[in-house]
Parts: structure tokens; C-alpha cells; sequence
């Protein structure tokens, strides 16, 4: 059995790398990371680093064309900016539940790459894709692509459209990022690797809804974020 786990270099899909290599060996563990026209590439430099650190082979794609037309703010091209509230704030305000943050589709092209990469790379052996979306990403329907049902119906197509060799596994769809960050610090993830702002500073703005929600689930945890404290 091999692994490709889609790396973002944040928190939830490095935790995903070292389950995977718990699991499989590094050996059987490959990394993948996409640019999709991002307003930084501060995580995809680190998605580099985290493969580096486990010795794993790493993939690197651009999506960028396929989504000129949105306006996420999380896009180098979009005319909006980042909401600097909580997750909870923001889903308050929009009757959808849809953040502005939310990049259509996106994990939905993501998965089939890895799919289709998977195919290409491991064609006569079974292959798992692992992806971090969790429960906190899916509430209140803020990012409809990382629930249970959406990555249910897509290692169902996946697994359809590879002849049965290929699965999506989501280990950490139904907990929290505090539970995810439990489970890492046991695994003895490299979190000070890891990247989670949407802004691209130096250092993270601390104010945007990923900052705060990694800053909850650290203090949960009783550590300190490295990201904060190098």
C-alpha cells in the first residue's frame, strides 16, 4: 500500500504525514502540495521542508489557471481582503455559512490530482490519499468541501474511477484541531514547521480565523505554538 498525503505545510495535513508514515513507512509515503494562486507561498515552502524533514518524495502542482475567476480572499487576485474574525464571526454574518476565504471546489481538484498522480506513479498497487479536513473546517458550513460527505462521495468516485486502487482517507473529519494537535504532539510532528496564517508576513497576523483557531487548539493542548515561540 502506498500513501500521497496533500500537503498544505499547516497543521492538519502534517499531522496526516506522520500518520501516514506511522503507518505505511516512509518508504511508502510521497507528499503533494498545489499552488492555486495564493496571496503568499509561505505554506508551500514549509509543505517542501516537512517532506525534507521525513525524507519523502514531494509533488508540486499549479492550479492557478482553473481558478482565475474566483474571488476568494485568499487569492493573490481577488479584490477582497482577509477577515481578521473568528471563523464563528464570520459565519454569523453570511447567511450561506460561506467564508470569503473559501476557494471554490478546491478540494474537490485537489483530491483528483492526487488520484490522478496516484495512478501515474503507483499503477500496478493500491494507494490511500490522505487529507487533513476536520470537523471545526466543515461547521456551520464554512467550507463545505471538507465535510463528511463531501470526502465520503469523492474516495467513492476515486475509487470508482481507478479500477478500486485508489481510496481517500480524511482520519480527521469528525474531530477538532485541538484533538488533531493531541494526536501530532503523540506522533511528535514537526509543528515548528508548519504554517497556518492566511497572511504572508514574517511572522502569522494572530487575527485571521486560521491563526485563532490554531492558537485554541495549542492552548487546549496546555504547549505553546512554535510558531510564535522559535
Amino acid at each position: 500500500m502506498k500513501a500521497i498525503v496533500l500537503s498544505s505545510g499547516g497543521i492538519d495535513s502534517t499531522t496526516c504525514i506522520s500518520l501516514a508514515v506511522e503507518k505505511y513507512g516512509a518508504e511508502n509515503v510521497v507528499t503533494l502540495s498545489i499552488f492555486y494562486g495564493q496571496k503568499h507561498n509561505k505554506e508551500l515552502v514549509c509543505a517542501q521542508k516537512i517532506a525534507a524533514y521525513y525524507k519523502l518524495k514531494h509533488y508540486e502542482f499549479n492550479l492557478k489557471q482553473i481558478l482565475q475567476y474566483s474571488n476568494s480572499s485568499l487569492l493573490s487576485d481577488s479584490t477582497e481582503t482577509i477577515s481578521h474574525k473568528s471563523y464563528a464571526e464570520q459565519i454569523s454574518e453570511r447567511k450561506d455559512g460561506i467564508v470569503s476565504t473559501y476557494v471554490p471546489f478546491r478540494n474537490g481538484l485537489m483530491l483528483s490530482v492526487c488520484a490522478s498522480l496516484a495512478m501515474s506513479l503507483f499503477p500496478n498497487e493500491e494507494s490511500v490519499i490522505y487529507i487533513g479536513a476536520h470537523a471545526d473546517d466543515a461547521a456551520g458550513n464554512a467550507y463545505a468541501d471538507c465535510s463528511p460527505e463531501f470526502n465520503r462521495s469523492m474516495s467513492d468516485a476515486i475509487r470508482i474511477g481507478t479500477y478500486d486502487k485508489v481510496t481517500v482517507e480524511a482520519p480527521f473529519v469528525h474531530m477538532h484541531k485541538a484533538d488533531i494537535i493531541a494526536e501530532g504532539l503523540r506522533l511528535q510532528t514537526p509543528y515548528h514547521l508548519t504554517w497556518s496564517c492566511y497572511e504572508g508576513a514574517d511572522t502569522p497576523c494572530g487575527a485571521c480565523g486560521t491563526c485563532i483557531d490554531r492558537a485554541k487548539a495549542f492552548a487546549a493542548n496546555g504547549v505553546k505554538d512554535p510558531a510564535f515561540h522559535t
